[in-house]
């Protein structure tokens, strides 16, 4: 097996300015961590997820009914270069790769033990360290109303660290209760970028949005809303920004705004509305941002929540999360994300 050192100072790594992933340090069972130099693709009919190994890696999974493609033993298996995370296939723009070793694994019994089956697996982060996570707050109609809101006239922006990123069946350990107390759910449709954008319009948008995520955009109300307004602070402790199970590819998913989305604690269900109630679409969010700042491939949007929220409910009736609780969070052709509270 070649060492990590050699195989570093082969890639010339560091002068091509190319960046390992969590999972390119075991890039020495493969040739994955060599440099791409193929054409940028978008991904297209791509159902992801991430892997977390029994080494503490993360790394990608294709979702293939119930099974999955362990894209790094597969890679190894048929001594076939592929990205090793999802974050550096979008920013490689090395999506044909992934598809060429699902259709290659499918054909070859040499990687018949790449196959794996998905409840067997525990999942990863389907990213782990993105250049920006930006979110849009007070983003739906009925939400707005239900908090005695007007509609912005712009989209509301803050964003998240990566300290928040968390995965599917994650347990988010909650704060000591004199940091905060008041829990809230967020479900959210999360826009992937795919390709740098810079001064494009809402009409262009489209081609420059890699696919989408179920995710949720956890937060603490009393440090958001009662400390001076420090919407950062409430949304971004650690693990606040659960997101999964899937990375859905663009193609796969069609029309983002038409799109059912659920929220349910314990099996009780608490938001229930749809995407096309959005004030600001995804695409219109997409030309926003990129306006202000260039957006890059792995850049993600959290796009905001409906109505249904504990913040948006009489005091009297505001029942705060808290510990041992369950959340799904469901997005119809995203699957449903669900974390427990800890």
């Amino acid at each position: 097996m070649i060492s990590r050192r050699v195989l570093m100072k082969a890639t010339g790594s560091a002068a091509a300015g190319l960046t390992l992933t969590h999972g390119a340090a075991f890039a020495g069972e493969a040739p994955s961590a060599t440099r791409y130099d193929g054409p940028r693709e978008m991904p297209s009919n791509l159902t992801l997820l991430a892997m977390r190994n029994a080494d503490g890696s993360e790394t990608l999974g294709v979702k293939l009914g119930d099974s999955v493609l362990d894209v790094r033993q597969a890679s190894a298996l048929l001594a076939s270069r592929a990205p090793l995370t999802l974050e550096q296939m979008l920013r490689e723009g090395s999506a044909g790769e992934v598809s060429k070793l699902v259709s290659a694994a499918k054909d070859q019994p040499a990687a018949k033990a790449a196959f794996v089956p998905e409840a067997a697996l525990t999942y990863g982060r389907l990213f782990t360290n993105p250049g920006k996570i930006n979110c849009v707050g007070l983003n739906y109609k009925r939400h707005a109303k239900e908090i005695n809101m007007p509609e912005p006239k712009n989209p509301i922006l803050f964003n998240k660290y990566a300290n928040a990123l968390a995965p599917h069946q994650c347990v988010i350990a909650l704060p000591p209760p004199d940091v905060a107390v008041k829990f809230d759910y967020e479900t959210e449709l999360l826009i992937v970028i795919g390709k740098a954008a810079r001064n494009v319009s809402a009409a262009d948008a489209p081609g420059f949005i890699a696919g989408y995520c179920t995710s949720n955009d956890f937060s603490a109300r009393d440090l958001q809303l009662e400390r001076g307004s420090q919407w950062m602070l409430g949304k971004t402790l650690d693990q606040f920004a659960p997101v999964g199970p899937y990375f859905v590819s663009s193609d796969l998913v069609g029309d983002p705004h038409k799109l059912k989305l659920e929220t349910t604690v314990n099996g009780e269900v608490r938001q229930s509305w749809s995407t096309d109630d959005l004030i600001f679409n995804c695409y219109e969010i997409v030309a926003f941002i990129s306006k202000h700042w260039a957006l890059e491939p792995g850049d993600i949007i959290f796009t905001g929540t409906p109505h249904g929220v504990i913040l948006g409910k009489p005091k009297e009736q505001q029942v705060w999360l808290k510990a041992g609780d369950v959340i799904e969070s469901r997005i119809e052709k995203l699957g449903t994300l669900s974390f427990k509270l800890g």
